[in-house]
């Protein structure tokens, strides 16, 4: 419930964030302050990662919270973060998809039915969305849903090869490991200029990065990988199940419209990930 409430807040920072800042600032701006929140208390940590393992590190830092930065920030300069919110509960789906393709886990008929239901949800989201926002560019919802294969792929890594280490470990050894990187899209993004800085909305967009590299980037990973330890993968991503309602609600209350279709095609999307989410896998 927590990581709920959390990730599902997510969406509208972003939006808000975006308003002061670029995307590629405000996806470099996260992951800086983030490094820095968990430096400033667990750099020590470093030092219970063991050498064959920074490999996983890397990897699990560049597609678990790097590459997404930037994508779910590209995909709300043209889409409401209700739908971007909805679209991330592709993530369970994705999980069973990719840990049949890449990792050997079977799926069950109920599985594969799952699948197939969610994707009608996304494809009736995605069509009827853009005919009713005709305003707004649907085309960026890919840069959703390649985030949501990197979050999927993530989790099966973590449950494969870093089980036995610490979430705290694993989220500080990411985030070190995407600093540099961050960065130098930050200078590359030309953040550090007077036209950034004078910008009227700089500074409650920098507030709304402070509080989302805080609580929805190094709290929410720390809790995600840990519930990723203690449950399976397909479990753990189900926590999307209610991220959208509590985005949605935060998308209303700040003037985002939200019709009936759009209601339906969510719940068919939720129904998929439900019938995804059965536990009768077994290894190949």
């Amino acid at each position: 419930m927590a990581l709920t409430f959390v990730w599902g807040s997510m969406f509208i920072l972003i939006k808000k964030g975006l308003i002061g800042m670029g995307p590629y600032q405000l996806g470099a701006l996260r992951i800086v302050f983030t490094t820095l929140f968990l430096a400033g208390f667990s750099y020590q940590t470093l030092k219970h990662i063991h050498k064959a393992q920074w490999k996983w590190i890397l990897i699990s830092g560049f597609i678990g919270a790097f590459f997404p930065s930037f994508l779910l920030a590209l995909a709300e300069t043209e889409v409401d973060s209700s739908v971007v919110s909805m679209l991330n509960s592709l993530v369970p789906l994705n999980t069973v998809l990719l840990g049949f393709a890449v990792f050997g886990i079977a799926s069950t008929k109920r599985q594969v039915a799952g699948i197939i239901i969610g994707f009608i949800g996304t494809s009736l989201l995605i069509f009827k969305g853009a005919t009713l926002h005709s305003n707004q560019n649907y085309f960026y919802i890919l840069y959703v849903i390649i985030s949501t294969l990197m979050y999927a792929a993530n989790v099966n890594i973590i449950k494969r090869f870093l089980q036995d280490v610490k979430p705290l470990y694993i989220v500080t050894g990411n985030y070190l490991s995407i600093f540099l990187p961050a960065l130098a899209v930050l200078f590359w993004s030309e953040f550090f200029t007077q036209t950034t800085f004078g910008d009227p909305n700089f500074e409650m967009a920098v507030f709304y990065v402070g509080i989302l590299a805080l609580f929805g980037t190094a709290l929410l990973k720390l809790l995600y990988y840990k519930l990723v330890q203690i449950s399976t993968p397909a479990f753990s991503s189900s926590v999307t199940y209610l991220i959208p309602l509590v985005a949605i609600i935060w998308g209303v209350l700040d003037g985002e419209s939200f019709s009936a279709i759009q209601g339906v095609a969510a719940s068919v999307i939720l129904v998929g990930v439900f019938l995804s989410n059965k536990t009768n896998i077994k290894k190949v």
